[in-house]
């Protein structure tokens, strides 16, 4: 008799009764209250697009027509956030803002007009007011008249009649996930190439001011000065003529290294097996250099190959205490994928200040991918992957 008391008493055994709620709670309360309001939003929403269509269209034959029909394109995406906020706070839909356009950074006013008349989302909330005006009418009969004739069934009609809803917001008023994304990662990557093609501008500018334009102008004056002295010190001026000789000779190195900097003559000429292996031979480390290609990629592809490399092994040679490295390139479908490894004492960071987030960065603006991997002690592999394309030579 104990044993079955106790039995009864429990209330986590496998018959327990589900806990008692009330079949009005807040949740069916927000539905009920979205689904009255789309009468009145569906009548503004259907007004608003039915006079931009109508009006915006029978004035695009005048000047008035086009740049009213962009405002009204605009005041729609503002609609638009409207509904999306009116569903996330009684639907509980979380919808994505889109990405809002570019106008302050577009030239003149053509092109900030074109942006606008050509904007998806603001066509897409269009398409969404002028199509819910039955649906509104619709859903806001339907729950009226059940809250006094059907409220018994009223919470699961007003959360079948909500999940269309969602099914509408989702489907009309969210940004394509895939584009938005592509768009922000675009413009991203265009501020990345153009910060790395200043930085790359100021790089050669420097070099060449400090390097040999310096070491040639210093040329120019020992010329001027042997010039003067050839006929009254003849033993002088040859020798300053030899020491100018000397400055020649650093000046077209110090250009040649310049060259190779900007594009080396032998990645044109002989390509990415012929390129590495010169820059290898730089490196204070032994490196084997391994290139299995089918055939040439395009340039692009090419150089920023080459750079990717020469800049691995250059922190290879500064940083790395390693005492063998070797670079892997090899084709694999439609991406050119590249490993630099060294037995270093590894620790190499992308924020560590060696380069390696710049190399992300620019490689991430051509659609590459780069991945560190450095544990503490070492070795240090770093994988590098980018986009085949075929050399159209």
């Amino acid at each position: 008799m104990t044993a079955t008391s106790s039995a009864v008493g429990r209330t986590d055994g496998p018959d327990r009764l589900p806990p008692i709620r009330p079949a009005y709670d807040a949740h069916t309360w927000k539905e009920i209250l979205y689904l009255l309001l789309n009468l009145p939003v569906t009548v503004f929403g259907f007004v608003y697009a039915i006079t931009v269509l109508t009006v915006g269209g029978s004035l695009t034959i005048t000047v008035v027509g086009l740049p009213l029909l962009a405002l009204s394109l605009l005041g729609s995406r503002q609609l638009g956030k409207l509904e999306r906020a009116r569903a996330r706070w009684l639907l509980g839909v979380r919808v994505e803002e889109p990405t809002p356009l570019p106008l302050a950074r577009s030239g003149g006013l053509m092109q900030r007009l074109w942006m606008a008349l050509k904007d998806p989302v603001g066509w897409r909330t269009l398409l969404y007011d002028a199509i819910r005006l039955p649906w509104g009418i619709l859903t806001f009969c339907t729950v009226l008249t059940s809250l006094f004739v059907l409220w018994p069934v009223l919470p699961y009609l007003a959360r079948g009649l909500a999940n269309m809803d969602r099914f509408l917001v989702r489907g009309l008023l969210s940004p394509s996930d895939e584009l938005e994304r592509r768009i922000a990662e675009l413009e991203s990557d265009r501020g990345v190439v153009v910060d790395t093609a200043a930085a790359d501008l100021r790089r050669i500018e420097r070099d060449l001011h400090d390097g040999a334009q310096a070491r040639l102008v210093n040329l120019a004056m020992g010329l001027g000065l042997a010039k003067e002295k050839l006929l009254e010190d003849p033993d002088t001026a040859a020798a300053m003529v030899e020491e100018a000789h000397g400055e020649v000779k650093l000046a077209l190195q110090e250009l040649r290294d310049l060259a190779r900097g900007i594009h080396p003559a032998v990645l044109t000429d002989r390509g990415l097996d012929a390129a590495l292996s010169s820059v290898a031979t730089r490196c204070t480390v032994p490196v084997k250099v391994r290139v299995d290609l089918p055939d040439r990629p395009a340039p692009a592809i090419e150089g920023i190959a080459y750079f990717t490399v020469s800049e691995l092994l250059q922190n290879i040679s500064k940083h790395s205490q390693a005492r063998t490295a070797s670079v892997d390139v090899w084709r694999t479908e439609d991406r050119l994928l590249i490993q630099v490894r060294d037995d270093g004492r590894g620790g190499a960071r992308l924020e560590g200040g060696t380069g390696m987030r710049g190399l992300a960065d620019r490689l991430g603006a051509v659609d590459g991918l780069f991945v560190l991997d450095s544990p503490a002690g070492g070795p240090t592999v770093v994988t590098a992957e980018l986009p085949w394309r075929d050399r159209t030579e």
